[in-house]
């Protein structure tokens, strides 16, 4: 039987999720930075990570922002077969976000309109909202991301040549990290997108951040990528804070897809030493199809 995605559903998941993500860094980050600070011999980058470190345990006992920067809200829905989406299911998306920013006492960073009207909206609303199809059946899943503008400012795509290959990429990837990897509040999560279309390619990069720190890539081809890419984004010596050290980047998380055969779309999507974001099941209700005469109807 379908089962449906409701908009309360939705709605009341990026509520709970939005201070939760503002004062608590998810576990894997956490994890990433403890480590990096114990391995870290640079005194300058090893001061950063241990505040960093202070910084979480502060925000998370006194439930007060780890970043003054409360960022946008990226909201993501993924459907598997068997799941029915309505066309309004983000409808109540932006009441949700506006009561959270509220409530929590959160900084409120939306401008109306980015050419023509740059007031701030007061609510931080509209949240930036999309549905991403999946082939496991039976799956409703919402993606939640509090993302600031330094690590977006920070973030780039590209359309090298299609035969410019993989060293190209590293390039890209480590020039983006020493040109702007200091103002994205390293050690940085490093989101990469290989594939797709000039529009799709920046999705695939995004959506690679939601990946845990330290698991890889399904495809033993692409994590051995990411290793090669991780090893040269910290040989560059930016470190934490962009004071020096050996860890620019707690890692570097790739996304492939099928591309044009005369193209080579790269994104990269920098994810700061804040990297909030996190992904849960969303309750589903069942729907009951009756067969009618002229067609079929649903009822919920």
């Amino acid at each position: 039987m379908d089962k449906l995605v409701t908009k309360q559903a939705v709605a009341q998941a990026v509520y709970e999720a939005i201070p939760a993500l503002a004062c608590v860094l998810p576990e894997d980050v956490e994890a990433g930075i403890i480590a990096a600070r114990d391995d870290e011999r640079h005194p300058l980058g090893r001061a950063v990570l241990d505040q960093l470190c202070e910084n979480m345990r502060i925000a998370a006992k006194d439930c007060v922002p780890l970043c003054q920067d409360t960022g946008t809200v990226w909201v993501s829905l993924d459907a598997g077969p068997g799941v029915l989406v309505p066309a309004d299911v983000f409808s109540l998306v932006d009441d949700a976000v506006a009561r959270a920013y509220d409530q929590a006492r959160l900084r409120k960073s939306v401008v109306r309109d980015a050419l023509v009207d740059r007031t701030n909206t007061g609510d931080n609303t509209p949240a930036f909202c999309d549905i991403h199809p999946v082939a496991e059946p039976g799956v409703a899943r919402l993606s939640v991301m509090l993302k600031g503008g330094g690590s977006d400012n920070a973030s780039r795509v590209v359309m090298l040549a299609p035969g410019a290959g993989r060293a190209a990429i590293v390039e890209e990837v480590v020039r983006c990290v020493r040109e702007k990897g200091a103002n994205a509040c390293p050690p940085l999560v490093v989101g990469v997108g290989v594939g797709g279309t000039f529009d799709k390619v920046a999705s695939l990069a995004k959506r690679a951040l939601l990946r845990p720190v330290g698991e890889p890539a399904s495809d033993p081809e692409v994590a051995a990528f990411e290793r090669e890419l991780l090893e040269a984004v910290n040989a560059t010596g930016v470190g934490a804070g962009g004071l020096g050290g050996r860890h620019a980047a707690l890692a570097v998380a790739v996304s492939t897809a099928p591309c044009h055969i005369a193209a080579l779309p790269v994104a990269i999507n920098m994810g700061c030493s804040a990297l909030r974001c996190c992904t849960v099941d969303l309750p589903t209700q069942p729907v009951s199809v009756v067969a009618a005469s002229d067609g079929c109807e649903g009822e919920v």
